[in-house]
């Protein structure tokens, strides 16, 4: 009973996952082909089905702990899954505000091309997607390999930030604009630091190792 109550469990967080990941590609999609009907469902239809999907896992987490005394594998796996939970709400967060400032730049002449920003987006969304991927399949490796691009997407953040401060510093007039991309760049690096969150857990959970803060 309890084995089916987990893997109901862990259906539920990668169908949330699912629409995290949807969520951030859109918002992502709305700011590259200008199209506030890609950006208006991650805030109206995809955050209230996140929140309340987090509510519901944490609900199941916390029925499990109080009906079956889980042994310390399981109970490790279930406090797991009630972190990345949480992860992913937040995610679900970074992507509405990618969106939102998406429909802030609709009709205003982008400040730079936009080459970088889908790249680190990209690689981004790939992390949040291996993370996963490395706790369904208790997989250390992978989550070794996730953490190891953080440093990719810290380096495109400052790279683009860098970029940003010369057209404003050149042109006051691109100074709003450019507000926008930095903080639009904030998120998705923050999305990559949830995704090295998670596979730090995984990490934890599998070998016992604690990698939080090493570099």
């Amino acid at each position: 009973m309890l084995e089916a109550r987990m893997s109901k469990l862990k259906e539920q967080l990668l169908f949330m996952a699912s629409v995290v990941e949807q969520m951030i590609g859109s918002s992502i999609k709305s700011l590259v082909e200008r199209d506030e009907t890609v950006a208006h469902p991650v805030i109206d239809e995809c955050e209230p089905r996140v929140n309340a999907l987090e509510i519901e896992i944490d609900e199941m987490c916390i029925n499990l702990l109080a009906l079956y005394n889980p042994k310390a594998s399981d109970l490790r796996e279930i406090t797991m899954v009630m972190k990345i939970n949480n992860d992913l709400e937040r995610l679900g967060d970074h992507a509405v505000n990618i969106a939102e400032r998406s429909l802030s730049l609709l009709g205003k002449p982008l400040v730079k091309p936009l080459i970088d920003l889908p790249r680190m987006a990209e690689i981004a969304v790939q992390m949040v997607r291996d993370s996963l991927n490395s706790f369904t399949n208790a997989d250390p490796d992978l989550a070794s390999d996730v953490r190891s691009r953080d440093d990719t997407v810290d380096a495109l953040r400052d790279q683009i930030t860098r970029e940003l401060v010369t057209y404003m510093m050149s042109d006051p007039s691109t100074i709003n604009r450019a507000l926008e991309m930095i903080l639009i760049t904030r998120n998705l690096e923050r999305i990559a630091d949830l995704a090295t969150n998670i596979a730090e857990d995984v990490i934890f959970m599998v070998q016992g190792k604690t990698v939080k803060h090493e570099w």
